[in-house]
């Protein structure tokens, strides 16, 4: 008689890092929702603001650019 314990199923964890990229940009879509639609004042500007608040990092990373060229 042994008294060794023998797992029937081996059991594998997966464990995933989150990339904490997701909540910057979350953060930065909601902020600029913010910013641009509360500065809305009809229903066009309003659409073309939550259009630019999901591309919000293509014009931080533009202005950028433009400000780091400047000479």
């Amino acid at each position: 008689m042994t008294t060794e314990l023998k797992p029937e199923k081996e059991t594998k964890m997966n464990v995933q890092i989150q990339n904490s990229f997701d909540a910057v940009y979350g953060f930065g879509m909601i902020g600029a929702w913010v910013f641009y639609i509360g500065r809305a004042t009809n229903l066009q500007e309003r659409g073309i603001g939550f259009l630019k608040g999901l591309a919000w990092p293509a014009f931080l990373v533009y202005d950028l650019l433009k400000f780091l060229n400047k000479e």
